[in-house]
């Protein structure tokens, strides 16, 4: 018993260790970001950071320093509304890393590595979007306005994303009014690559592809599949909601480069069947593997 107990303690450290890790090097990533590409080239993509930028400009305050002061009532926000110590852990060493560590970057880091102000954008949500998505890998957040999105979401309802929108909206505002509407296009270019990576890094690539086949002849289009590219299919019954006639459901994952080979093979073996193809990011167990499916 006593050395399952110090089994479990061990794995619980070294959990921890590695998600502060992790949190450690999403916060530099994040800090780096802001010094080498947003705060030169006047990208301000929303948030808290975007905020910082224009008040540097006015007041020549340290961006760094500024994002963490915006930060203290938000995580006091967090704090009471979204999990209290739960919250506020990572939360608030995320913020401590990443804020205090701009000013920190900032004296060792060029102050820009291109005059370019479209790869600075793009490469700004690039690199921003890998550090937030390791930071949300570990359980953490960086603060910034996401608190404010998540507790009105939670007391009003609205869709976090509308919640994003308007208030990351207001910044950009701000940004194209103190810097010019180019460098607001820039920031909205920034901010969606932003997301893009940010999931990328949270889900991984898509690289997979399922596809859901409506057909009368389940057994013909099961054995096309099964024989030609050797995925197994799974099945259940359906109801047409208009016709009330019967009809059968396959499901089945494939690489993307076999999308079409699936398509014709299902169109051979019942030229009548309804196929939905979406994206996939992940697939474990289940499925048939052959040497032609992969990549």
């Amino acid at each position: 018993m006593s050395q399952l107990l110090q089994r479990a303690k061990t794995i619980r450290w070294r959990s921890t260790l590695w998600t502060y890790a992790l949190l450690t090097i999403g916060g530099v990533i994040l800090a780096s970001n802001v010094a080498l590409f947003l705060t030169p080239s006047h990208i301000a993509p929303g948030g808290v950071s975007g905020a910082a930028i224009i008040l540097n400009h006015y007041t020549g305050w340290q961006v760094g320093t500024t994002m963490l002061i915006l930060n203290i009532p938000l995580l006091i926000l967090g704090f009471r509304n979204l999990g209290r110590f739960h919250f506020l852990t990572k939360t608030l060493y995320v913020v401590l890393f990443y804020n205090l560590g701009a000013n920190v970057v900032t004296s060792y880091l060029p102050q820009g590595i291109s005059q370019n102000n479209l790869l600075n954008a793009i490469f700004a949500g690039v690199v921003g979007g890998i550090g937030t998505g390791i930071v949300y890998r570990a359980g953490g957040t960086t603060a910034s306005t996401g608190v404010i999105s998540r507790i009105l979401q939670l007391k009003t309802g609205v869709p976090i994303s509308q919640v994003y929108f308007v208030t990351d909206g207001l910044i950009i505002l701000a940004a194209g009014l103190t810097f010019g509407w180019e460098a607001a296009l820039y920031a909205l270019v920034t901010l969606f690559i932003w997301g893009i990576a940010t999931d990328y890094v949270l889900e991984g690539p898509s690289v997979i592809r399922t596809a859901f086949i409506v057909t009368d002849q389940r057994e013909a289009v099961a054995r096309a599949l099964l024989e030609k590219l050797q995925i197994g299919v799974t099945a259940w019954q359906g109801e047409g909601m208009f016709t009330e006639e019967p009809h059968s459901v396959l499901f089945c994952t494939i690489n993307r480069a076999f999308v079409d080979m699936l398509r014709d093979t299902v169109r051979q073996a019942d030229p009548k069947a309804f196929v939905v193809i979406t994206h996939g990011h992940q697939a474990t167990g289940g499925v048939i593997t052959s040497k032609k499916g992969k990549s």
